[in-house]
């Protein structure tokens, strides 16, 4: 029997400046800078990784920072928002922060069992922070601003824009997750539990036109594998339905891909190792950490890259977003 799939692992984005997409998810989300490394197949571009105070599955957004990148634009086949999972006693903190920090802040009627705040980050990708009452423990991290009770958990779910949905369903539904409600053109597909990003919502519009990858587009979204066990059980599974990628490693986790039916690109990464392998739990993010055998090019990546500063327990600033809005 397969390895239940509970959730997401993480979700990788594209950004532009890194100092501003640094700021704006530690300064002013209150996520934790838990590693700065580099993209492994670009290696002259950093890969951000945010999360809770440990970096755990479930609670990581990562960036690929291309300076001067062009603005992407979401369309079918890809991601077009990323939820954060918050209690639903802290709906009114977030709201109120976020307005102060000039963001502006759209409040969705309530969707299914949650209250839904949506606005853009600096290079204009959509994020939501999902208000509801199975929110769970936190796990605060320790440089934020951001009281530990209003913490954002982890990843609540993703929303999907599709053209057509059955078979982008067939999929989700073979890795677990079934279909737990709809609204309108709206699908909801949950994995049993509560664990952490279990829920991927489907916007079905048949006239929805492709987007354009960029900044402030997300690139690709992983589950969750128990183990590397887990993981082979599941390719040979994934592999029978659709092309599925050799194992990866990504040093911190083993990672596979694949493109569900609608275009979006999924990814399973498995749990372990973890972002404490090559630095201490203490000290997450303070250093460049790049792969055993890029370490004979460090001089060179490290002057490749523009220099950055990371700000701890300080509050939030005042950012810019390429539109013109404050955040």
């Amino acid at each position: 029997m397969l390895s239940p799939v509970v959730g997401l692992h993480h979700v990788t984005a594209i950004a532009s400046d890194p100092q501003k997409n640094l700021d704006f998810y530690t300064r002013v989300l209150g996520l934790r800078f838990v590693k700065r490394t580099v993209n492994f197949d670009d290696p002259g571009t950093y890969h951000f990784y945010f999360g809770d105070d440990a970096g755990s599955p479930g609670t990581i957004l990562t960036f690929f920072p291309w300076p001067h990148a062009a603005r992407g634009h979401a369309g079918a086949g890809e991601v077009t928002k990323t939820a954060f999972s918050v209690p639903a006693a802290s709906f009114e903190y977030w709201h109120e922060m976020l307005t102060d920090q000039g963001i502006l802040v759209e409040e969705t009627e309530k969707r299914f069992d949650e209250r839904v705040l949506t606005f853009p980050d600096p290079d204009g990708m959509k994020i939501e922070i999902a208000a509801h009452g199975d929110a769970g423990p936190v796990n605060a991290p320790r440089f934020a601003s951001v009281p530990p009770e209003h913490a954002i958990r982890g990843l609540f779910g993703v929303t999907l824009l599709e053209q057509k949905a059955d078979e982008t369903a067939g999929i989700l539904s073979l890795m677990g997750f079934q279909k737990t409600g709809q609204e309108g053109s709206r699908l909801r597909f949950s994995a049993p539990g509560h664990a952490l990003g279990n829920h991927i919502d489907l916007i079905v519009d048949p006239k929805a036109k492709f987007g354009r990858s960029g900044a402030g587009s997300v690139h690709h979204i992983a589950f969750r594998a128990q183990d590397d066990a887990a993981q082979k059980e599941w390719r040979q599974e994934i592999s029978k339905h659709l092309d599925v990628t050799p194992v990866m490693d990504r040093t911190y986790f083993h990672s596979i891909y694949f493109r569900e039916p609608g275009g979006v690109l999924f990814e399973l990464a498995t749990d372990p190792p973890g972002f404490a392998l090559d630095e201490p739990i203490e000290s997450l993010g303070e250093e460049l950490r790049i792969p055993q055998w890029l370490e004979a090019k460090r001089s060179f990546i490290e002057q490749r890259l523009a220099p950055i500063v990371l700000h701890k327990s300080v509050p939030p600033i005042e950012l810019q977003t390429e539109a013109g809005a404050t955040v």
